[in-house]
Parts: C-alpha cells; structure tokens; sequence
C-alpha cells in the first residue's frame, strides 16, 4: 500500500465506513470483532440469528467500555457482511474476504485488545456455558484466562480456555487476541440468557470487567483511566 496507518485504511480496505469509534483516536485500546452478519446469519435456532445476538451484546460492550475512558473500536454496528467492504481481495469465497477484512483492520489498527464475540453451538443440548479460545500467546492465554474465569461466575461453569489453532483471526493478528463464544444456542437456559436484554447485559457487565482486570493485570492503563482528547 502506497499510504501508510489510518488513511492507508480508508483508501484502500474502505473499512472505516461501517467501522465505529467516535472519530477514531488512535491507539486503539480495545477493538470488538463482531460475530457474522448481513447474509451470513451465524448459527440459528428457529428465527433467532447469532448475528443479532453478536451485535446487540457488542453494542453494550461498546458503550460500556466507551464511558469508562477507553478507545474503543467495534467493526460493525448494524446487519451487514463484512465482506461487502472488501474490494481489494479477489476471491469467489465471501466468506474469506470477510474474514480477510476483519484481520486487516485489525493489523491496521494495532489494538491493545481485540475480543471476538460469537455464539456456540452443539448437537448436546446440555452442553452450555462459555467457552474462550485464545493465540499460542501468553498475552492471549491471560486475556482469555480473566474471560473465562469472569463469565463461569455468572454461567456458574467450570470451563477451561481453549486453544484456537484453527482460527483465521486469531492465528494472523498480531495483538492479544480470544474468540468469546458466550454460551451455546442450542442450550435452553444458554439461549434464554442469550436473548435476553437483562441476560445480554450480565454478559456485557462481565466481559467488560475481564478486560478491564486483564488491562490493569498488563499495566497497559490503570483503572478508570481517561485518555486526553486528541
């Protein structure tokens, strides 16, 4: 790319149109990845979409994070594919260019944090609670051991976090990176919570605080911080 940071960005991924962070003052503390979207509903259960799930938790998250003083990005904020932003991959597969486009603005922006929110699935129904996948990083390992432990408290589980070796972003992005799956869909108490505005706001409450203890653990800003205006 010819530009280099913000305005290579713009010009040549076109990610910044549906991509949110009041103005964008860099350096990003925390950036939401959002499970999914436009035609590529996630996983279902009946007429309940993960994608909707995905972005209505991540907009609390958002705006939580946002009124204790962090630079918070969040990479889409309504019912679209981020795969129509990509012009610059040329692939047949709208699922790779999507993926593409979520870790390039994540190697463009070079946040503190990234935190992938998405909803599980499984053939168990009594299979439930949250699940954290995390890079062969320390950093990771830590971000997704403070998730894990926050969100078994309010699932009342015992989870452990898992590694993502599969896992596109978190394989080719660079900063501390997890993949929260917030619970399973499939399960009925999973489901009720997750669909739920009182429940969605428990997992909004409770992922906020692990990055918060997770930023605090790092040193990387202390608690309650607010950045000056840039």
């Amino acid at each position: 790319m010819m530009l280099t940071g913000l305005a290579a960005m713009i010009v040549c991924l076109g990610s910044l149109q549906n991509t949110h962070a009041d103005g964008i003052h860099l350096p990003i503390d925390i950036m939401i990845d959002v499970g999914h979207g436009g035609i590529d509903s996630g996983t279902t259960y009946g007429s309940i979409e993960e994608k909707n799930i995905n972005l209505q938790i991540a907009m609390k998250v958002y705006k939580m994070l946002k009124a204790r003083g962090y630079n918070v990005l969040i990479n889409r904020t309504g019912d679209y594919a981020l795969s129509d932003d990509n012009e610059w991959l040329h692939s047949r597969s709208r699922h790779i260019r999507d993926l593409a486009q979520r870790k390039e603005l994540a190697v463009e922006i070079v946040p503190q944090v990234l935190i992938s929110l998405h909803v599980n699935w499984a053939k168990n129904r009594r299979e439930s609670g949250p699940v954290i996948l995390y890079q062969k990083r320390g950093q990771s390992y830590l971000l997704a051991h403070v998730l894990q432990q926050k969100l078994n408290g309010l699932y009342q589980s015992n989870e452990t976090p898992r590694t993502g070796k599969t896992y596109y972003l978190l394989n080719r992005t660079e900063s501390p990176a997890v993949i929260v799956e917030m619970g399973f869909l499939s399960n009925l108490s999973d489901r009720a919570r997750l669909t739920n505005p009182k429940g969605q706001k428990e997992i909004a409450d409770t992922i906020c605080e692990a990055v918060r203890e997770y930023l605090v653990l790092c040193g990387n800003l202390h608690d309650g911080e607010k950045r000056d205006a840039h």
